[in-house]
């Protein structure tokens, strides 16, 4: 499932290319890591030009959104053996559509209030990230 799509016209917005990592490439989505050690934080961006909302995408890219946001939701858990899996697409600061997948558990940094705005972001040391990364991969 990782090829890259290019989807004419689409360009990830410069926020999430700055804050978070290529992980690898779902049939609709890019699924990234947010480079925030305190929680396992994946994002999924659909691969569609000029779209904001769920509602700006076609049925069957909402069908396919739902899908994969499912799929990383229930691997990450898995991977995570976390308490609760948060989801959201937020896109007050960050317009282009984007899903958050977040792994939660009581006593986080933020517990149980909302992650974002929360504190300063601590970066992964860069083996940690890909070491990550690769088991995301494995755990889809």
């Amino acid at each position: 499932m990782d090829t890259p799509h290019h989807t004419a016209g689409f360009a990830l917005d410069a926020c999430l290319e700055a804050d978070s990592e290529h992980v690898m490439w779902l049939s609709l989505c890019e699924l990234r890591l947010m480079n925030d050690s305190r929680w396992p934080w994946l994002i999924l961006i659909p691969q569609r030009q000029k779209i904001t909302e769920v509602h700006d995408l076609t049925p069957l890219d909402q069908t396919m959104l739902t899908f994969e946001t499912n799929m990383v939701a229930e691997g990450l858990k898995k991977l995570t053996a976390c308490e609760k899996i948060n989801t959201g697409a937020l896109g007050n600061i960050v317009r282009q559509l984007h899903v958050h997948v977040i792994a939660r558990n009581t006593g986080d940094p933020a517990w149980p209030g909302p992650v974002w705005g929360h504190g300063l972001r601590e970066p992964y040391r860069r083996e940690a990230l890909h070491e990550f990364s690769a088991r995301v991969q494995t755990a889809l």
